[in-house]
């Protein structure tokens, strides 16, 4: 498994409560793009529409050696879900609160791009700066530890 991108906003700002992988739909210069490192995750979020997994506001950059008309890099690209699993997310995202953020884009052993899904809960702005002085409090007990063995 290779990673090509992740999506740290998405850890800092929303509470992942659980993850699972899915396909996504994608024409051959968007994988070579997205082979060349080209994708951007920021701002993206997935969302159910006609019975359907989609991902919204995924940027992938245009492939440099590739014909292409118009400017179609942010555009809203299928994800490949089983239906019970859409269906799982459905009920998932009809409680309060709870969406859909992508964590990160890899390639898998047979060469295939997957996405990897999150199920979030946004976090308050009280709440990240709890997790930061948590994290800051654990890195210098640390640091001490080292320091004094």
């Amino acid at each position: 498994m290779k990673i090509i991108t992740t999506n740290k906003k998405a850890f800092h700002d929303y509470e992942i409560i659980d993850t699972l992988q899915a396909g996504i739909v994608l024409s051959g210069n968007e994988v070579k793009s997205i082979r060349a490192k080209g994708i951007s995750l920021m701002d993206s979020y997935a969302t159910v529409y006609k019975g359907e997994m989609t991902l919204i506001n995924c940027y992938i950059a245009p492939y440099s050696h590739s014909y292409s008309k118009g400017d179609n890099s942010r555009q809203t690209r299928k994800l490949l879900l089983q239906r019970r699993e859409i269906n799982k997310l459905i009920g998932d995202i009809s409680r309060k609160g709870l969406t859909i953020v992508p964590l990160k884009v890899y390639l898998n052993d047979r060469g295939y791009v997957k996405i990897e899904l999150g199920i979030a809960k946004h976090r308050k702005q009280f709440e990240k700066k709890d997790k930061l002085k948590e994290r800051d409090i654990a890195r210098e007990t640390a640091r001490e530890i080292r320091s004094r063995s």
